[in-house]
């Protein structure tokens, strides 16, 4: 699950690091299915940083890993 979690990530960060910022994995629970994904750089002060959580990364998750049930920013 971790791989297919880094890979959908991979392919949001390039746009995420054009703009100084980041996205790293913190924790992630296989068997209750939650992954705490933290916003670094440029990202983690950012008051877009929620819109781009909610509209790139979560909703890419969900479609790439639907195992997931619960996807936080930290």
């Amino acid at each position: 699950m971790r791989s297919r979690v880094e890979a959908a990530l991979a392919k949001v960060r390039p746009a995420m690091q054009a703009d100084g910022g980041d996205a790293r994995v913190v924790a992630l629970d296989e068997a209750s299915g939650s992954v705490s994904i933290e916003m670094m750089g440029a990202c983690r002060g950012c008051p877009l940083s929620q819109l781009d959580f909610a509209y790139a990364i979560e909703s890419l998750l969900r479609r790439e890993v639907p195992e997931l049930r619960d996807i936080r920013a930290v």
